[in-house]
């Protein structure tokens, strides 16, 4: 027998975006299915380790919006929807203090401030960020939004689950329209194969992205592209597919790790690529849009650790498909390291307890699973398919 469930709006998928939209859709009245394919919680956004881009200035007062959207657009080679990346660019301080006065805890700055920290094609320190674990923080403070949220409709309708509940563990196989509209959604429960049907006016695509497509990837299991066959099933036309992020550094060795990111506040903190020969080779890659603002030297990549304002920036931190693509260049052309990538090395820049205290995760995460110590040798990365093609347009 068919379980049958009515919601205004069925968001399918947990993560980041997911969870937003559902707050969202509580918060204007709405009632609010969330489903999730495994549990909730286990989300792809935990991933993203090294923080969150907003031109809060709290580091670097020159920092604002305008250079944001200037760096996105020119990142995304000017391929980009630009509105989008003007509202992202001018919105997103307000998402991160809206996440810090949901919980979230930030790392702060000796004013106290939300600390902010250096990435890959970002002119000034822009990250928001929790050590290394800013996607677990962002995950923990989301959920407990919702559960916030269901704790005020039990004190105000004796339900917690009234107007916003969780599916963990159902997966959703068809979109339903009556016509041309959306009326809902059909799936079944992972465990005993029983169907559910959502009646609903809207639904929400939440679900990630295509990551287990690729041999190498961060994407754990869930990652199969399923909102992608939902929404060109339904009869949505699916854009910009060819924008498949690669991270320019996953382990590529040993096996334990192969596919784990490396986040980029590693280099953002001081590591270095090399070769096989030992080779600073980035220098090598710098586009001619990009010369003015990233050093040719070692000399002055290295002080602008210390004097951001005087010297260029390390080309390490030039936007990620550059590095991949730096990356690709030297393994084909024999110079990479045995096992098809290339070195990434902060033990030779960080003191080992400066490393533990700013990348916890890393140190702990490759300590326990690979016997790699991050603090004194250095690790074996190469671009890694972390996440993309989830534009769809009804």
């Amino acid at each position: 027998m068919t379980e049958k469930y009515s919601y205004d709006v069925v968001v399918i998928g947990a993560g980041g975006a997911g969870l937003r939209a559902a707050v969202e859709a509580r918060q204007a009245g709405l009632s609010v299915a969330i489903i999730c394919k495994s549990l909730f919680g286990k989300a792809h956004t935990v991933m993203a380790e090294g923080g969150a881009a907003a031109a809060m200035g709290n580091v670097n007062e020159n920092d604002g919006w305008k250079v944001h959207f200037r760096d996105t657009m020119r990142g995304g080679k000017f391929l980009n929807n630009w509105r989008m990346a003007e509202l992202h660019a001018k919105e997103s301080p307000d998402r991160i203090w809206e996440l810090e006065s949901w919980g979230a805890l930030f790392d702060r700055t000796k004013e106290g401030k939300i600390s902010q920290r250096n990435f890959g094609g970002h002119e000034y320190p822009r990250l928001a960020h929790v050590g290394d674990r800013t996607g677990l923080e962002l995950i923990r403070t989301m959920q407990q939004r919702i559960v916030a949220l269901q704790q005020k409709d039990k004190k105000e309708f004796g339900d917690a689950e009234k107007f916003i509940k969780v599916f963990s563990e159902l997966t959703i196989t068809e979109i339903l329209k009556d016509g041309n509209r959306v009326s809902g959604a059909y799936g079944y429960w992972r465990e005993s194969g029983d169907e559910v049907l959502f009646e609903s006016a809207a639904v929400v695509l939440a679900t990630g992205g295509v990551g287990k497509s690729f041999k190498i990837t961060s994407n754990s299991w869930e990652g199969t592209g399923d909102g992608h066959a939902l929404a060109l099933k339904a009869g949505s036309a699916l854009v910009d597919m060819e924008f498949v992020q690669f991270h320019p550094t996953g382990m590529v060795w040993p096996p334990s790790v192969r596919g784990i990111l490396v986040t980029e506040s590693v280099r953002g903190d001081g590591g270095v690529l090399t070769n096989s020969d030992g080779r600073r080779f980035m220098f090598d890659y710098i586009p001619e849009v990009f010369k003015d603002k990233y050093a040719d030297n070692e000399a002055e990549a290295d002080r602008w650790y210390k004097d951001q304002n005087n010297n260029r920036r390390p080309p390490e931190l030039l936007p990620r498909d550059e590095v991949a693509r730096a990356i690709n260049s030297e393994v084909k052309a024999g110079r990479g390291s045995p096992h098809g990538g290339v070195f990434l090395d902060v033990s030779s820049r960080l003191p080992a307890e400066e490393i533990k205290r700013r990348l916890p995760s890393m140190w702990h995460q490759f300590k326990e699973l690979a016997d790699v110590d991050i603090t004194k040798e250095p690790m074996e990365v190469g671009p890694t398919c972390r996440s993309g093609g989830r534009n769809a347009w009804f």
